[in-house]
């Protein structure tokens, strides 16, 4: 059994297309939520689309958190600290969080196509601020679009994947590169993280002017700079 995979707030669509595109890929999966019959509900929904005996569950937030070493944050920015701060006595030493998080306007009533000036530098390093000690925070998916992860065709997008941890690092690019059409790249320190935030900003204003779900591609960097499922 592969190791499984808790996505913290998992019912909305960031979440629920890290889900399904995972399943797909064979990954044990938990669907965190405030209410566990919505996360129940959600794994259903999921199931349906993979398998009927994918291993697909859903739990409260707190229990999902619990039950591994590996969860991927998937909550609006305004949710970020307040979940953080309830799931602490929650993490396991050790473990792993990928944080998906971007600091959108769109938290305080503004324009999701502008970010928020974060304290810390980017939502990933206030999550990491967040944590427990010990806990590897990894900035990975900001710039995936969610229509696109919840579809039945490649994902045509880099993901730029931020960590102090090289081992964390590598995990996650090699979770990224299940997914079919994903590249993943290190791109360096988690201090990154906070430009990689602000692409997603350009994305969505990008999308919403051309009416489409564009992604990033990084271009002429040597073929082992990239992984990908191919």
């Amino acid at each position: 059994m592969s190791r499984p995979i808790a996505i913290l707030g998992g019912t909305g669509p960031a979440g629920m297309g890290l889900a399904l595109r995972w399943a797909r890929a064979g990954q044990s999966i938990i669907i965190g939520s405030r209410n566990a019959e919505r996360a129940q509900e959600a794994a259903a929904k999921i199931r349906q689309r993979v398998d009927q005996n994918a291993d697909i569950s859903g739990a409260t937030n707190a229990a999902a958190c619990a039950a591994t070493d590996l969860m991927a944050l998937t909550v609006p920015f305004e949710g970020q600290a307040g979940l953080l701060k309830e799931l602490k006595p929650s993490f396991r030493p050790g473990s792993i969080l990928i944080d998906a998080t971007v600091p959108l306007a769109s938290a305080v009533g503004g324009r999701a196509s502008r970010t928020l000036g974060v304290w810390q530098g980017s939502a990933a390093q206030q999550t990491a601020e967040l944590v427990p000690k010990g806990v590897k925070v990894v900035a990975a998916f900001q710039n995936c679009s969610a229509d696109s992860m919840n579809g039945d065709d490649p994902v045509e997008c880099d993901v730029i994947v931020c960590s102090d941890d090289p081992d964390a690092t590598q995990l996650v690019c090699e979770l990224a590169a299940k997914i079919p059409g994903l590249r993943a790249i290190d791109g360096g320190k988690l201090e990154n993280a906070r430009i990689v935030e602000q692409l997603t900003a350009l994305l969505i204003g990008l999308n919403i002017r051309h009416k489409g779900h564009g992604g990033i591609r990084i271009t002429g960097l040597p073929s082992s700079a990239y992984r990908s499922a191919g």
